[in-house]
């Protein structure tokens, strides 16, 4: 074979390949939310969650491979909501789906039977100096070429350039919750901001529970709350330290945390 014909043929192949990749994502996000239903249930999220600063909010739904399916906002127009809550919504959607697990079983019995699910609200604590998960916010770096792909005028529409490919990022504070369908089966994360990141990750959890994705009655968590595994945890006391662990500071006119629905089954 011919130095030109190698070269030829080896491009035709990463071609080939992107392609069933860029297929098998499609055919994932199709099985979520589009950008319709994400940002009807925004606007619903929002209007229902008081505390904070009542902020327009940025949303975004990432598969479980972390391929962006649908970005939405809930003001008029971009320029409604903070500008770089758009990116900062897909780093935690990111991190949600990074860090949980599905439910089941290994054959030898070991491992996270019931699924694991971790709300970015939960790792505050940990990441800090000392902490369990110290160092883990700079595992995964974002993605920049997709998080600012032109054009602007697009963001948060259902022709958002972030679509289809890989945010990456890892964000450590409210606004970021596992996706989970019937059965406990985890099939992607999504992610807020654009208030207080306590608001953030209230307006996600409602969010969540408003697109029915919140199958989570049973699958295991941090709160210590089993009808709301992943929930928010204010339990850093005056040394500034986390009781469990995993705990996240309060914030400016923050919410009931308990009066959150509950999961579903």
């Amino acid at each position: 074979m011919s130095q030109r014909n190698f070269f030829t043929g080896a491009a035709t192949f990463v071609v080939a390949l992107a392609c069933t990749a860029g297929a098998a994502s499609a055919q994932t996000c199709a099985s979520l939310p589009d950008h319709a239903k994400l940002k009807a249930a925004l606007i619903q999220a929002t209007k229902d969650e008081t505390s904070g600063l009542n902020n327009h909010m940025w949303a975004t739904i990432v598969d479980r491979d972390g391929v962006v399916c649908a970005v939405a906002f809930s003001g008029k127009d971009r320029f409604s909501q903070w500008p770089g809550s758009r990116v900062i919504s897909a780093q935690k959607a990111n991190t949600a789906n990074a860090f949980g697990l599905d439910s089941g079983s290994s054959s030898d019995g070991s491992g996270q039977a019931n699924g694991l699910a971790l709300s970015t609200a939960n790792l505050f604590s940990a990441v800090q100096p000392g902490g369990s998960l110290y160092g883990l916010q700079f595992s995964n770096p974002v993605n920049e070429d997709a998080g600012y792909k032109v054009p602007s005028a697009a963001y948060g529409t259902a022709t958002d350039p972030m679509k289809g490919s890989k945010i990456g990022g890892v964000n450590v504070f409210g606004g970021g919750l596992a996706l989970f369908a019937t059965g406990k089966k985890m099939v992607g994360g999504i992610g807020v901001s654009g208030d207080t990141s306590c608001a953030d990750h209230s307006i996600a959890w409602r969010l969540r529970k408003n697109l029915g994705l919140d199958h989570l009655t049973g699958v295991g968590g941090v709160s210590g709350d089993p009808q709301r595994p992943d929930n928010i945890v204010f339990d850093i006391g005056t040394n500034g330290q986390s009781a469990g662990g995993f705990g996240h500071p309060k914030c400016l006119m923050t919410g009931d945390e308990k009066m959150l629905p509950a999961v579903q089954p």
